[in-house]
């Protein structure tokens, strides 16, 4: 009888071993909890579907204010908060200026809820499988958790930007409190946005460095 040692018999590596045994119940369970963020997700996109309507309404009333319209023009002189002592009765540079501004806050908070609930739903719940789609997004590809912070970080950059100048054009509507509060919330949020950077670009050269 031979002694030499088939590697047949060897006991399986451990990873190996477990690859295709099925999870422990709490495990699980745990894994399986997850799911619990999708009406989170679901919600932000009925939120999205109310910034939609937002957003044509207040474009329809652009346009029904550039025809003539005066309840337009009202209504968007109220819901941007444009004061003058004396009444407006047609469009201005700065009433345009304002409301456009408006739309495209708009817009930006809208990409921000398309970049959480595409994004997070990737990173947390479940791969979409878009690998390959000719309308994947090119900064899902490489979305993380890290990446995801950082992007949204700059998207809430860009939306208190715009509202930044929207006070500044309609500043004669404003305090000084006010004015000095939003810059310094700015500031915050770009000091914010750079600590984060920061330190993902620190996690990151440390992990490379620790590969070697």
């Amino acid at each position: 009888m031979s002694d030499r040692h088939n590697p047949l018999d060897a006991p399986l590596d451990p990873p190996l071993a477990r690859r295709g045994s099925p999870m422990r119940p709490l495990p699980r369970l745990i894994f399986a909890s997850r799911w619990l963020q999708l009406p989170l997700y679901l919600g932000l996109i009925v939120a999205q579907a109310v910034y939609v309507m937002h957003f044509l309404v207040e474009l329809t009333h652009l346009v029904e204010a550039a025809f003539g319209s005066q309840t337009a023009l009202q209504m968007l002189i109220k819901s941007i908060g444009y004061k003058v002592d004396a009444p407006i009765t047609t469009l201005n540079e700065t009433v345009i200026m304002l409301v456009v501004l408006a739309l495209i806050d708009v817009v930006m908070i809208s990409n921000l809820l398309i970049m959480v609930i595409v994004g997070g739903y990737e990173t947390f719940v479940s791969r979409m499988d878009l690998d390959g789609h000719r309308d994947q997004p090119e900064w899902l590809s490489h979305v993380n958790a890290s990446v995801l912070k950082v992007k949204l970080g700059l998207s809430i950059i860009g939306i208190s930007s715009i509202h930044l100048l929207k006070t500044f054009i309609n500043a004669d509507n404003y305090t000084d409190r006010v004015l000095i509060a939003q810059t310094a919330i700015h500031i915050a949020f770009l000091l914010s946005a750079m600590a984060i950077a920061y330190t993902d670009k620190l996690m990151g050269g440390q992990g490379a460095s620790g590969k070697h």
